[in-house]
This record gives C-alpha cells, sequence and structure tokens, in this order.
C-alpha cells in the first residue's frame, strides 16, 4: 500500500493534513519515474500553499514540491538526466504531490544525488539551493551592484540564508545579515565570523547596518520577511538600489510611498523559485543551475542542517515544528 499526504480545504496544516492509504502507483508512462520516497522536506511556502489553498478541492491534494528517493521504474521511451537509472538516488523538484510513499514525477524534474550526499541533504539539495542562486543572479545583474555596493539578507540564518551567506563569500560579495535575535546573530557570527549580522532586537538595527556598510552603498536587499520589515529596508537603500522579496513572513502588506521610490529610482522585483525558476530560465540555464546547487550542496554540506525528522504518523509535529520560531535547520519526514 501506499501512504499519501492529503488536504480538500484551506486551512491550519495540522488541521486540515490527513494520511490516506491507497494502492502503489501503476507502472510509470512515457516521460515519468516512478519514486519510492526516503525523506521530503517541509518548507514554510508548502505550508502557505496549503493555508491559502481557495474554496473544497473536488479530488484530495497532495501537497509537497521536493523529495529525494530511489528510482524504481522508468516510463518507455523516457529521456532522463544523467545518472538517473533504476535502483539510483534521486532528488525531485519541483513535484507537486511529493508527500508521499511513493509518487509519479516528470523525469524532467527528477535530478541524480552525488554519492556523497547522504539523504538528510540530498532531501534538501535543489530547493534551497537553487532559490541562493537565483538570488545571487538577481543581485549579481542588478547594474547598481557593482564593486563597491553591499548586498544585505534578512532571514539570513534560514537555511536559504546560510546558502546565500555562503555563495556570497564565495562571489567575495560584500554582505550584511540581518536576523530577529542576538541568539540568532551569535549563532550565525560562529558560522560566518566574516560577515557582519545585525539583529532587529535592537531598536537602532537600522543604524548598525549602516555603521557596518561603513559609508558604502546599500545596493540590493534580499527579503525573506515583507511587510513593515521591507519598508525599513528600503530606507536602507542607496539611489538606484533594488529590493528582492521572495518570501512572505509577515502578514502586513509593504507599505512604502511613491515619492521614496521616484527620488531614489528603486526597484521592487518579486521572486519565487516554485513558479519563477522553471518557467524564467531556459533549458540550458536550468541544467547550469542544478548542476550548480549540486555543487553548493557539496561544497557547504554543513550548512544543510536538520531540525527534525519525523514519521508520516507525526505529520502534526512536523508542520508545527516547520514554523517554529528559532528553528534552525529544515524539518524532515521520513516515509
Amino acid at each position: 500500500m501506499n501512504q499519501r499526504v492529503v488536504y480538500t480545504r484551506g486551512g491550519s496544516p495540522a488541521e486540515v493534513l490527513t494520511v490516506i492509504e491507497e494502492p502503489e502507483p501503476a507502472a510509470p508512462k512515457r516521460g515519468q519515474v516512478l519514486v519510492r520516497t526516503t525523506a521530503f522536506p517541509v518548507h514554510p511556502g508548502d505550508l502557505h500553499t496549503i493555508g491559502a489553498y481557495p474554496g473544497e478541492a473536488a479530488d484530495p491534494v497532495t501537497p509537497g514540491i521536493e523529495a529525494t528517493g530511489v528510482v524504481e521504474a522508468i516510463g518507455p521511451e523516457t529521456h532522463v538526466a544523467p545518472g538517473v537509472e533504476v535502483g539510483g538516488r534521486v532528488t525531485v523538484f519541483p513535484q507537486s504531490g511529493s508527500w508521499s510513499q511513493w509518487f509519479m514525477a516528470d523525469a524532467e524534474a527528477v535530478v541524480a544525488v552525488p554519492k556523497e550526499l547522504p539523504d538528510e541533504v540530498a532531501a534538501q539539495m535543489l530547493a534551497n539551493p537553487l532559490t541562493a542562486v537565483m538570488l545571487r543572479r538577481e543581485a549579481q545583474e542588478h547594474a547598481a551592484f557593482g564593486y563597491d555596493g553591499f548586498l544585505v539578507q534578512t532571514a539570513a540564518g534560514s537555511s536559504v540564508g546560510r546558502l546565500v551567506t555562503g555563495v556570497s563569500q564565495f562571489h567575495n560579495f560584500a554582505l550584511i545579515n540581518i536576523v530577529r535575535s542576538e541568539r540568532g546573530a551569535a549563532e550565525l557570527r560562529k558560522r560566518f565570523p566574516d560577515v557582519p549580522v545585525v539583529s532587529t532586537e535592537h531598536l537602532g538595527w537600522a543604524e548598525e547596518v549602516r555603521k557596518a556598510a561603513s559609508g558604502r552603498p546599500v545596493s540590493v536587499v534580499l527579503d525573506a520577511i515583507g511587510g513593515n520589515m521591507a519598508g525599513n529596508l528600503v530606507d536602507l537603500l542607496a539611489p538606484g538600489g533594488k529590493l528582492v522579496s521572495y518570501g512572505m513572513i509577515a502578514e502586513e502588506p509593504i507599505s512604502v510611498h511613491a515619492s521614496t521610490l521616484v527620488s531614489k529610482s528603486l526597484t521592487l522585483r518579486g521572486k519565487n523559485i516554485i513558479s519563477g525558476w522553471p518557467s524564467e530560465t531556459s533549458p540550458e540555464r536550468r541544467a547550469s543551475d542544478i548542476a550548480t546547487a549540486k555543487q553548493i550542496a557539496l561544497a557547504l554540506t554543513d550548512q544543510f542542517d536538520v531540525a527534525a525528522t519525523y514519521r508520516l504518523g507525526e505529520l502534526a509535529d512536523a508542520v508545527e515544528h516547520a514554523v517554529r520560531p528559532g528553528k534552525v535547520g529544515t524539518v524532515l519526514v521520513r516515509p
């Protein structure tokens, strides 16, 4: 039998998610790969999608966009990526409905896992590293960034934030990290002692960011929070700067007066790895990005923290842990 996580209406994930049993999937068709899941991450974005689901679903919906597992079968006449073979370990992204013991994946979303990576890292190998690659590109392609501008990021202690820091160090980007608490700042300083960290726990945090920049311009801000925080970050940007919003932690809207945008010629841009990356990149660039994501996973393996691992029967605990304040690392589920 196959156990699959489903929901039929939007709401609190802990309340609307349930696990059903059904027969194992049939043989894959052309263009499909059957994967037996060994672990999947509970991304905050997964939970936001469940909470925002409109109305009632005609059929049960299975959440999830990423998982790692073993290839059980490949459809006839199906082109797969190098290294993908029956019995081989793979990670799948973006693949809707991956919270299941078995699932049928689109062949183009299946990527072979390097043998050096354990399942705990393989389960996080694509979504977060590709987000870091996407954000790096947004910074690097902004003309105002140049060689003297600073890059600032919020939620720097998150799984994505730590990878952005590692990537920024590799590319010699001048970076200032922002976190919510002094405790989180202390932890991040241990991991990256050469990168300034500012805690918004202090009322004068914005001035601390300016001091860390030492008079150099803040050219690009990567923001995972939104709301009032984003408005404050806009004030930090130098003329010609850009704010990239890629998260929705804050519930209130971003409030920015038009005069600020106009007088400073600022750019506000939203990015979404789930919909934006597949649709906005060419096949060649996607292949290059995936190769880079693998390199990030191999080079920064110690930054792929696992907050906790749960079984399917502990799903309610897993989704609660995934959004717990102060959580370090990604929550995983092993079916």
